[in-house]
């Protein structure tokens, strides 16, 4: 690969030359010339394969120069007496045009490759988010047009309990949508690299009260556990995100397993790393499946039905990702996904000393 600052090839052929003159004066009293030569289209073959074609062309011209003067007779000329070397100093220079050529030609096609593969993983995202608006956020649109029409149109001769109904559908859906696309904006931002981490030591156990208050609505049909031991160390992480984190793996297990089914909160300390874990209770998926669920956009056959534009765990990876953890799922040896994520334990600095009054 070229460096991205192209005068670094230019160095290293004058440093080439410069090495393989002082290898050829200690090479001289045991060895033919002509291996002194070899030397020098060495590094010709070197710098070509690995800088451009100008520090390959610049090499090859360096390495003639060198080698004519130091060893060719006479010496400390540029004169040539024996026409053998001018066919050493062509092939020096045909082999850096030829293997820069073959270089350049390669990155040329390398570069094509990739435009193409990133080309086309921007098409596939652009149509799966086409569809996924289309599915996800045209069913509430729908849902919130027809009710608010019937409210506006008839809410004088409905009765009381029909119009809290409606309302209470209304404020779902506006909440559903305003969730689809919070999600969608911020792995957005998770990509391009604008979420910025404000670290600082936190409790898990205090992390998962807030979640957990947060989410008890979506929870409420389901039958929570958690696993929490009272010595798990803090960790120096961003508190909301690690939030944001755990919302997304609850939220994902309160969506598509059944109601009155199992959902397990749980955190151990591993050696170096926090290991949080959401298991539930579900029908599962097969080992190849687990992988693709971290993908964003996708969602199983079990899934598709479900709400939700299929970017929460995709998030919760990227989250855990930028924190240097990692996250994966597994299966439940009782049935069901376990899914889980790691933390950079370390040790939190000592209370601060209290001066004497």
């Amino acid at each position: 690969m070229v460096p991205s600052r192209p005068w670094v090839g230019y160095v290293v052929a004058v440093a080439a030359a410069g090495a393989c003159t002082l290898a050829g004066l200690a090479m001289e009293p045991r060895f033919d010339i002509v291996n002194v030569a070899m030397v020098y289209l060495l590094a010709v073959v070197v710098v070509a394969l690995r800088f451009s074609r100008g520090a390959a062309i610049a090499c090859a011209a360096l390495c003639v120069a060198a080698f004519d003067v130091v060893f060719v007779p006479p010496r400390g000329t540029f004169r040539v007496n024996d026409a053998q070397y001018l066919l050493t100093f062509a092939i020096m220079l045909a082999v850096a045009l030829v293997i820069s050529h073959l270089m350049e030609k390669g990155r040329r096609e390398a570069e094509a490759r990739a435009a193409l593969a990133l080309e086309a993983e921007s098409e596939r995202l652009r149509s799966t988010l086409l569809a996924s608006i289309s599915h996800d956020l045209r069913t509430p649109l729908a849902v919130l047009t027809g009710a608010s029409s019937t409210l506006a149109e008839q809410g004088d001769r409905l009765a009381a309990s029909e119009r809290e109904a409606l309302a209470a559908s209304i404020c779902r859906q506006a909440r559903d949508l305003s969730e689809h696309m919070d999600k969608v904006l911020q792995m957005t931002r998770l990509e391009a690299g604008a979420i910025r981490l404000e670290r600082d030591w936190a409790s898990l156990a205090e992390i998962a009260a807030s979640v957990l208050d947060r989410l008890s609505d979506r929870l409420s049909g389901h039958r929570l556990m958690l696993d929490l031991p009272p010595d798990l160390p803090l960790v120096r992480v961003d508190a909301a995100l690690v939030e944001q984190a755990i919302a997304n793996l609850l939220d994902n297990a309160a969506r598509h397993t059944p109601p009155g089914t199992v959902v397990r909160l749980r955190a151990r300390h591993e050696g170096s790393e926090l290991v949080v874990s959401v298991e539930d209770f579900g029908p599962g998926l097969g080992e190849a499946q687990l992988e693709q669920l971290f993908e964003k956009f996708h969602r199983g056959a079990a899934e598709a039905s479900g709400r939700g534009v299929g970017l929460g765990l995709a998030i919760c990876r990227a989250i855990v990702k930028l924190h240097g953890g990692r996250a994966w799922a597994e299966p439940n040896p009782g049935g069901g996904i376990c899914f889980r994520f790691s933390l950079p334990a370390a040790e939190p600095p000592p209370p601060a000393e209290r001066e004497p009054s």
